[in-house]
């Protein structure tokens, strides 16, 4: 078994030569924000390298590297991919940094404002950046507001801001505690924060913030992580994430069932379906079906709803 790992370096570290090139670099992010990323472990040789271990004597002659993680991550085997981790310093709006810890597979220390002064910045919005509620997503936002709507909207915040700075300031002059005199601070304060992360559960947060239907704070700190990063510490396995997962596109059991009535031109058939499983009500496809029909533009299909 010695035999077979036997590509370490010998100081016995996988080094990524492209993210040493950027350790502590600081990637702009809205406003006033960063990502930073500060250390890492492992690189897509150590990826193979556990999974060879798994797999025993013979794997490194059937598998180039780079084949061997895409058959890794096209067959959810996730293992592997915790051997390798990454630590980043991050600066990010409190508001976002709520969705931000949802993710409960990281190691976290953020900046304390019952020790230290609040970070004297917060995230603002240009007045082309105001944006109205979806009217399909429930939880997310839709067009932009009118440029005068969002012109006077940021007067308002800047207002806000300020007075709530202010206010706070004038409390810590006057001898309140830190604890007590943040609690009116706005969300919108940056906050910062290391945050370390294996890259199994990296991608999985990756998968879900860089998508379309995140917000797009959000969104925008997953982007730079990914493509400016992750992309250039682990390019096979980013690669494969990309192809396998984030560009995917899963088939449930009653789409693959579908899909077959219709690339056979079986449309009654289709709709008999649909219609059986409660995915058509009233000849109107719902969420699920609707997603579907999606998933057909991109193969080129048309929809025997639409």
């Amino acid at each position: 078994m010695a035999k077979e790992i036997d590509t370490l370096p010998l100081n016995g570290r996988a080094n990524s030569p492209e993210l040493d090139a950027i350790l502590g670099k600081s990637f702009k992010v809205l406003d006033d924000g960063f990502v930073r990323p500060v250390d890492y472990m492992g690189n897509d040789l150590s990826i193979v390298q556990a999974a060879r271990v798994s797999y025993g004597d013979g794997t490194k002659k059937g598998a180039s590297d780079k084949n061997l993680i895409r058959y890794l991550m096209r067959h959810r085997h996730t293992t592997p991919f915790e051997m390798c981790e990454i630590k980043f310093h991050v600066r990010v709006p409190m508001d976002i940094w709520r969705q931000w810890v949802r993710h409960r597979t990281a190691n976290i220390n953020e900046y304390s404002t019952r020790y230290s002064i609040a970070i004297d910045s917060a995230h603002s919005t240009n007045a082309d950046e105001w944006r109205a509620q979806s009217t399909t997503n429930r939880q997310g936002s839709g067009e932009p507001l009118d440029y005068d709507v969002g012109k006077e909207l940021t007067k308002q915040e800047k207002q806000l801001h300020d007075m709530s700075r202010n206010i706070y300031r004038q409390r810590l002059d006057s001898g309140v505690s830190r604890e007590q005199a943040r609690k009116d601070l706005p969300l919108a304060t940056y906050t910062e924060a290391y945050w370390k992360c294996d890259l199994h559960n990296l991608f999985h947060f990756l998968s879900l913030r860089m998508e379309n239907a995140s917000q797009y704070e959000i969104r925008e700190y997953a982007k730079t992580i990914g493509n400016e990063i992750v992309s250039k510490w682990v390019p096979h396995a980013w690669e494969a994430f990309m192809d396998y997962n984030f560009d995917a596109k899963l088939l449930s059991r009653f789409e693959i069932e579908l899909l077959g009535y219709i690339t056979r031109g079986e449309i009654e058939a289709a709709k008999e379906y649909a219609q059986k499983h409660e995915m058509l009500r009233n000849d109107k496809p719902g969420r699920e079906l609707v997603e579907f029909e999606e998933k057909l533009t991109l193969m080129g299909l048309e929809s025997p709803w639409s």
